[in-house]
């Protein structure tokens, strides 16, 4: 599905074209650089390369596509309007995106709650007749329900660990904790998706870390 990341090109968040970055241009803070001057070739370079990553997080914890693309925007425009005041961090733009990110689907989340208390909704089951691929289809629909159904820290604890790959220290950043809080609140995740992954039968018992 193709992301609307465009439209953040076209709405007159940026400026007229400039000159585009050189060849040797090409590093983060070189092209934060530019952008921090208006370039909007080199924010083009920035979320081409980005925009994966972000879409990716914010799937996986919001469940929604649509929901995902519009998070992407929101993050974008950040990054263009912060610019000038953006510095570099041990995770790069990377890290700084994916907090973005993260704390703009955790808002979305909350939001959710004061609507409705109704699960999140099951993705449908397209797995192919081999009866193999249908267990492990049906595991992975019981993983993303799982996930889905975890408080919302919770989820953003798993998804920044296991699917992102980020380190606690920098996972505990995101969610402005600590480091051993961070460590205890994945802890529970942990659990959380153990009993209710072994309440579908897909583990032998409730307990474990």
């Amino acid at each position: 599905m193709p992301l609307r990341i465009g439209s953040v090109l076209d709405v007159g968040v940026l400026p007229d074209e400039k000159s585009s970055p050189s060849a040797g241009e090409t590093t983060e803070r070189a092209l934060m650089m530019h952008v921090a001057g208006g370039n909007a070739a080199a924010f083009r370079q920035l979320t081409e390369r980005h925009t994966p990553l972000v879409h990716a997080l914010a799937w996986r914890l919001l469940g929604d596509a649509a929901e995902a693309e519009d998070v992407v925007q929101e993050a974008f425009v950040k990054l263009w309007v912060n610019a000038k005041g953006w510095t570099p961090t041990g995770g790069g733009l990377g890290g700084w995106l994916r907090r973005v990110a993260t704390n703009a689907c955790l808002d979305r989340l909350r939001r959710r709650r004061f609507v409705s208390d109704e699960a999140a909704p099951e993705r449908a089951d397209e797995a192919p007749t081999a009866d193999a691929m249908i267990d492990a289809e049906r595991r992975r629909a019981a993983v993303t329900a799982a996930i889905q159904a975890l408080p919302d820290r919770q989820r953003a604890a798993i998804v920044l660990t296991y699917h992102e790959g980020v380190s606690n220290a920098e996972a505990a950043a995101i969610l402005g904790v600590g480091v051993k809080a961070f460590e205890s609140l994945l802890v529970r995740a942990r659990q959380a998706l153990t009993r209710a992954l072994a309440g579908e039968g897909f583990l032998g018992g409730g307990e474990g870390a």
